[in-house]
């Protein structure tokens, strides 16, 4: 689900791409080590992590990642991507933890020598045997965020983080297989904020920053996706929104497949 509280139906932002089995993780809410696990995944199995902007409920469990990979016995380093302050992020992380990481698992590889860090811009990202990674900027004020296509052999995915509807995010993801957009229920944003008094102007502050599931629908028709899968929903504690009732907007313009995320979800 989107934003960080912690709930009981819910995690919060993450999903992987595996590719012969090797992992490549899109964003790390609360619980995502715990949760690559559950989903019969390796944690040892890492090779990158990709940050799409620096808010609590996609980057608060980037360490914590990499530390329980570590003990889950990780040996290479593995590539850790996002938009500045990321470098400066993850040393505070191994700052803050130093005395924890001196005093256990000291025959273990240090943390430190784990984390390749590599802040990125526009264009490029990496090319490995396994797959290929472009990004872009997408439009989630007030902070810099991207969005993320990743081609592999025999298939093509794009993550579009958060953001508005943008039309440079929907030609990152033209032609691909799966599209991974962030969407909110429009007609349930005023309850939601009815039930959160202590979050000022939030109806606003989201509409100005996230996209509908109506408007998903429509960069998923303009992108030319085969299938669209809606994740981070807002509000995604609401057990009284139905699937059905997260299709209907996207439904609309949309006639490919429709995906509601779930939690450990395989496509």
């Amino acid at each position: 689900m989107g934003g960080a509280r912690v709930v009981a139906n819910r995690a919060n932002s993450s999903c992987a791409i595996v590719v012969d089995g090797v992992i490549y993780v899109i964003d790390c809410g609360s619980g995502v080590a715990r949760q690559l696990v559950r989903a019969g995944l390796r944690l040892k199995d890492l090779s990158a992590i990709f940050i799409t902007h620096h808010h609590d409920d996609h980057n608060i469990e980037l360490g914590n990642l990499l530390q329980a990979a570590r003990m889950s016995g990780l040996e290479h380093p593995v590539r850790a991507y996002g938009p500045p302050p990321l470098a400066e992020i993850v040393r505070f992380y191994l700052k803050m933890n130093e005395y924890t990481f001196r005093h256990y698992a000291i025959d273990r590889t240090p943390l430190e020598q784990l984390i390749d860090v590599r802040e990125i811009d526009e264009g490029s990202v990496i090319r490995d045997d396994n797959v290929k990674v472009r990004s872009v900027a997408n439009m989630h004020p007030p902070i810099p965020s991207f969005a993320y296509r990743f081609e592999t052999r025999d298939r093509v995915i794009t993550v579009s983080g958060d953001t508005t509807p943008y039309s440079r995010v929907t030609d990152l993801a033209r032609n691909s297989d799966v599209l991974v957009h962030e969407a909110m229920h429009r007609p349930s944003l005023k309850k939601l904020s009815a039930r959160l008094p202590h979050c000022k102007d939030l109806v606003k502050s989201l509409l100005a920053s996230h996209t509908t599931s109506e408007q998903a629908g429509k960069v998923a028709r303009d992108a030319g996706v085969n299938t669209l899968v809606i994740t981070h929903l807002i509000p995604g504690d609401d057990d009284t929104i139905t699937d059905e009732m997260w299709k209907e907007g996207p439904a609309k313009w949309f006639k490919g497949k429709i995906l509601i995320g779930k939690d450990l979800m395989k496509i």
